[in-house]
């Protein structure tokens, strides 16, 4: 395996970066969005060099080689056979989920999410005209992980309004890499209701050891008739700026209704670069994705060994995908100021003083689910270890010498 350098710090501020430049100081470390802190795979970045020395930049023909980059990956990497005409290419996952809810809902539907939930699943539902449905996540204590509540998923799929579920796999924000036997559950029940799958897989290659990322489409021939797939190489390569997502679905009519709704909403035409960075991404990057999430889980474990010694009420999920731990916070309530300035007793105001006080910022719980994130803090851990660790020395820090 070649060595890459994910300690080596990189300054982002002042790039038009939103990580680092939304920031309302310079001397605060961001830890909130998912975006990665790393340089992207030398192959990708030889290949926008390539292609940024041609002094045109015009109207982007998206080739052959692009399908085959795909049907290639999946087919090695995750044993799912996707077929070209299956592939819709559109501007990112967030337009691409946009684009299934709007064809294949109805307004004043419901649609079925599993929340906590990444929080864009609340406004695409909400902007489409329908209605989230949250089926609460069950945490089991003895492993520290979430799973599904089948009763209540059920329920939820029968209501006649339910027409989709849209889910994330793997979990944003619970890091859940869901195994084969719990996403062919999911497409039982709902098969049994007549609800569609649309499954945002846009962290796939994000999988910490001992874990294996399933594709729902590959599951079974009756997940794959049954849903929509979401994917991108933006989240898992570092290449989110450069605009560029695939739709994959086996049902022909979906399709039609998905591709007319992509040329309405004007989301069909791609930039220059970012079919040349996924067939570098797919063609050459293997070993570096490989390397990547080694080290995310080199942070990982030491982000637990640093809760347990420095903030050992706290309860870090387990972590089976992503680079975003989500960390239990309720045991730190209420937290009294030393300055007589009151008590904080949620997630929002603990975010609030860590990034006023103790200059580093994450993401309160209530984002992803306002009661079932209540209790959490998600903290993005895709960045040099000597900045994930000083990120976290300030938390810690902040709630030893801001509060009694």
């Amino acid at each position: 395996m070649k060595v890459f350098d994910f300690d080596e710090v990189i300054e982002r501020r002042g790039s038009g970066c939103i990580k680092w430049d939304e920031a309302p100081a310079a001397d605060i470390i961001p830890m909130w969005v998912a975006d990665m802190d790393f340089a992207v795979a030398p192959a990708i970045q030889e290949a926008i060099r390539r292609r940024a020395a041609h002094p045109v930049f015009g109207y982007t023909l998206v080739g052959p080689d692009y399908y085959e980059a795909i049907i290639n990956w999946f087919r090695q990497r995750h044993q799912w056979e996707i077929h070209r005409e299956e592939i819709l290419y559109t501007i990112g996952v967030v337009p691409a989920m946009a684009v299934a809810l709007q064809a294949l809902t109805l307004r004043g539907e419901k649609v079925v999410i599993l929340s906590p939930d990444y929080n864009c699943f609340f406004s695409s539902v909400h902007n489409c005209g329908c209605e989230v449905s949250e089926s609460p996540l069950r945490r089991i204590d003895s492993t520290s992980r979430f799973e599904v509540d089948w009763e209540d998923f059920e329920q939820r799929c029968a209501d006649e309004k339910t027409t989709v579920f849209l889910l994330c796999n793997p979990h944003n924000p619970t890091g859940r890499v869901w195994s084969a036997e719990e996403l062919e559950r999911m497409n039982t029940i709902c098969l049994r209701y007549g609800v569609k799958v649309v499954s945002d897989e846009i962290h796939c290659e994000l999988v910490m050891p001992g874990h294996r990322f399933q594709p729902f489409a590959a599951v079974s021939e009756a997940c794959r008739h049954n849903c929509v797939v979401l994917n991108s190489a933006s989240k898992s390569f570092n290449i989110a700026g450069l605009q560029t997502a695939n739709i994959i679905c086996s049902q022909p009519e979906w399709r039609r209704k998905m591709d007319r709704v992509i040329n309405i909403n004007e989301v069909c035409d791609l930039n220059p670069f970012g079919p040349v960075a996924l067939i570098a991404a797919y063609n050459e990057s293997g070993d570096w994705i490989d390397a990547l999430n080694e080290y995310i889980w080199g942070n990982y474990k030491a982000l637990c060994d640093f809760f347990a010694e420095e903030l050992p009420q706290c309860r870090v999920t387990t972590m089976e995908g992503t680079y975003l731990p989500w960390v239990d916070v309720s045991p730190l309530f209420p937290l009294q100021r030393k300055d007589g300035k009151g008590t904080v007793e949620t997630v929002e105001q603990l975010c609030d003083c860590l990034t006023a006080n103790g200059r580093v910022w994450m993401n309160p719980g209530t984002m992803y689910g306002a009661q079932t994130g209540r209790d959490y803090i998600r903290i993005n851990i895709a960045c040099p270890r000597s900045v994930m660790m000083e990120g976290l020395r300030r938390m810690a820090a902040t709630v030893k010498t801001v509060f009694q």
